[in-house]
């Protein structure tokens, strides 16, 4: 092997890192590293006997361990509930875990599905008393990222998060995303 290749390699990788960004590289989709954000999600929950629309605002961290694969943690809790016949619905709490699967492109839009587990404690009220129940089910979904600055994705999502003993938790969500 010649004495000078790991030189010019090492210039190489310098060389590389020192080159500016160019413009259309900015927004391209498929960035790698840790981010956070928050998302309002519109929750209808669906059962025999309720069908019940909610709103929660939770909190995301996360990494993203290679421009396709991402892991990340949620938690939230509910902000607007829903009265039915008398009774209150509401989302006390949630929190999962969850893979995204995400479709790099050459675009600022990313497409993604999402998969992994969340617990939701819930909670009716009316005039004979509370119950308050809280379970855990495998969640699926599928998303959008946006890229509308370095660093900061608009985000839309739809979610299963739930879907046991006949009962459903759809959400709808909208969100922002800061890349660190």
């Amino acid at each position: 092997m010649n004495k000078y290749v790991p030189v010019f390699l090492g210039a190489a990788a310098l060389g590389a890192m020192a080159t500016p960004v160019m413009a259309q590289d900015i927004y391209k989709s498929g960035g790698a590293g840790l981010y956070g954000g928050v998302n309002y999600t519109f929750v209808n929950i669906d059962d025999d006997v309720v069908d019940a629309d909610l709103g929660t605002l939770s909190g995301k961290v996360g990494a993203m361990v290679t421009p396709f694969f991402g892991v990340e943690a949620r938690a939230g809790f509910g902000v607007d509930d829903d009265t039915i016949s008398g009774v209150e619905v509401s989302a006390d709490n949630f929190f999962g875990g969850y893979a995204t699967l995400n479709m790099v492109n050459e675009s600022p839009m990313t497409p993604y599905v999402i998969l992994g587990f969340t617990r939701f404690e819930l909670e009716a009220s009316g005039p004979g008393g509370s119950v308050s129940d809280d379970d855990s089910d495998v969640s699926y979904g599928i998303g959008l990222n946006v890229d509308v600055a370095p660093q900061v994705a608009g985000n839309v999502e739809y979610m299963r998060y739930y879907d046991k003993d006949g009962v459903t938790v759809d959400g709808l969500g909208l969100g922002v995303t800061f890349s660190f």
